[in-house]
Formats: C-alpha cells, sequence, structure tokens
C-alpha cells in the first residue's frame, strides 16, 4: 500500500511539474530534459509513469473538468454558474486547471490531442436542461446553445483577463459575464434568487471542506 500510495504521489509530482513547464513555455517548448531537471527524477522514473510529453498532456488535461465545490441548490441555474464561477477561482492558484485551459488553446498541442471544451460544454449543458425542465429558463432558451456560447464566452474573458495590463481578479470578470448572460436566459421568478458574487466560489470551497467527512 506504501508503494501504491508512493506511485500515485510520484505520478501527481510529475504531472504538476509538467503543467508548470506547459504555462511557463508552451507545449512544443516543453521537454523531457527539462522535466528532469526540474523534478530530479530520472528519464526511465518519468517514463515509468508516462511513456511520452503527450501522455502526460493527455493526464494534465484529463483533470481539467471537474464538478469540485459544487453542492446541490434550490435551482439547477445556480449550480450551472457555480460551475464557472468555481473555476474562475481555482485557475489562477491551481497550475494544472491553468496549464490545461493552455494547451487547449495552443494549436499544436490541440491538433494532436483536442481539448475538454467539449466535455465543460457536455457538463454545463446537462445542468441547463435540468434547468429547462424545472421551468428555470425562458421559453426560447436552448440548453445547448447555452452551453457552448457560455463556454466560449468564458474562454475568451480568461485569455482577455490575462493578458491586459490590468490587474484584474478573473473571478471579477467572470461574475460580470453571468451577469450580462443570465437576464436572457433565466425567468423573471429565478434571476432574482441566483447568487453570481465573485466570492461565491470561495463560500462554496469552504462549505464544502466542511462537509467533507473525516476518516
Amino acid at each position: 500500500m506504501a508503494r501504491q500510495e508512493r506511485a500515485i504521489r510520484t505520478r501527481e509530482s510529475i504531472l504538476e511539474s509538467m503543467a508548470s513547464l506547459f504555462i511557463e513555455v508552451g507545449y512544443e517548448a516543453a521537454t523531457i530534459a527539462a522535466l528532469v531537471e526540474r523534478t530530479g527524477l530520472t528519464r526511465g522514473a518519468l517514463y515509468f509513469h508516462f511513456p511520452t510529453k503527450e501522455s502526460m498532456a493527455h493526464g494534465v488535461l484529463a483533470r481539467a473538468v471537474t464538478r469540485e465545490g459544487i453542492l446541490p441548490q434550490t435551482y439547477k441555474l445556480q449550480e450551472w454558474v457555480d460551475l464557472g464561477l468555481l473555476l474562475a477561482h481555482r485557475l489562477p492558484r491551481e497550475p494544472m486547471l491553468r496549464a490545461a485551459v493552455q494547451l487547449s488553446v495552443d494549436p499544436k498541442a490541440r491538433t494532436l490531442f483536442g481539448t475538454r471544451w467539449p466535455d465543460w460544454i457536455d457538463l454545463g449543458q446537462d445542468l441547463l436542461v435540468e434547468a429547462k425542465e424545472r421551468g428555470e429558463l425562458l421559453p426560447h432558451a436552448v440548453p445547448a446553445e447555452i452551453a457552448r456560447l457560455a463556454v466560449g464566452a468564458w474562454t475568451g474573458v480568461q485569455l482577455v483577463t490575462e493578458a491586459l495590463p490590468e490587474d484584474r481578479a478573473l473571478s471579477e470578470e467572470i461574475a460580470r459575464l453571468y451577469q450580462l448572460i443570465l437576464p436572457n436566459i433565466a425567468s423573471i421568478g429565478v434571476l432574482a434568487k441566483l447568487d453570481t458574487s465573485p466570492y461565491r466560489a470561495e463560500r462554496l470551497l469552504d462549505s464544502a471542506a466542511v462537509e467533507e467527512p473525516v476518516h
């Protein structure tokens, strides 16, 4: 068991180090030699866990789509908003997520193994379909269209926020994005009850941590 746990920690450490390299220099310029230097592991040890750089990229992308922090809410539309707010809160703090986004917009990487955007769209669409069935969306709102366009808008806001010289918090910018979107898709009764605060994600993660069982 101890050996297995050590292997899991080593694998995680390799992914985190490679994610940092992807962020710093991009997919193509990130090399195994640089990874060896950064981790202190031998090439043999690296290849034991990941046979290629591409497999490491797949490992990073696999961590991108998550419902971490999302708690059941009265309205499914709130859970959909929470999905985007939580990602905005976590992205600047978690290299693995930042690297996954960077790989998704890197043309070279994208041609090799695609992106996780379809998975984010599907996750959002599932919540929006439930919201539609519950009468939380306006009659004209189409879950598939909203999910697809919202992921595109979210990604655009993230890239622009990161590139602008002003010190803007991604959580605040994404909160504004939802404040613009929701009046066009949410039913009047639900709209007034939705929380789009940029601080909501932090509160959700704190609540999720409190609710985790102690082993």
